[in-house]
């Protein structure tokens, strides 16, 4: 399960990046998660993003009631645009590898 939240960060907002380190280290404790990574825009940068990745959106879920993720990730993800940021991997492929396509947990 893939996880991306954007954010618009004002000009003068200099302790987002530190915020957001924060919050992926808290994240990154929780069982289940398997990696993320904190990024902004080459031609925009008020516009980052945190992309994470997780074992199981239960285990997402879980994490959102992890205390450190409370503290840390929650007051970061308020900021973040109101759209969706949860998605399930309907198809991957390692570097050299073959596609692989998997059905939905929605089905």
């Amino acid at each position: 399960m893939l996880v991306m939240t954007r954010f618009v960060v004002d000009e003068g907002d200099d302790g987002f990046a530190e915020r957001a380190h924060a919050a992926l280290a808290a994240l990154a404790a929780c069982p289940g998660y398997r990696r993320g990574a904190l990024g902004r825009a080459y031609d925009d940068p008020a516009h980052w993003s945190i992309v994470t990745e997780w074992e199981s959106v239960g285990a997402y879920r879980r994490a959102l009631s992890n205390f450190d993720v409370k503290v840390h990730a929650t007051p970061l993800l308020a900021q973040a645009l109101d759209e969706p940021s949860a998605f399930e991997v309907l198809a991957e492929s390692a570097p050299g590898g073959a596609l692989v396509v998997t059905t939905s947990d929605r089905a």
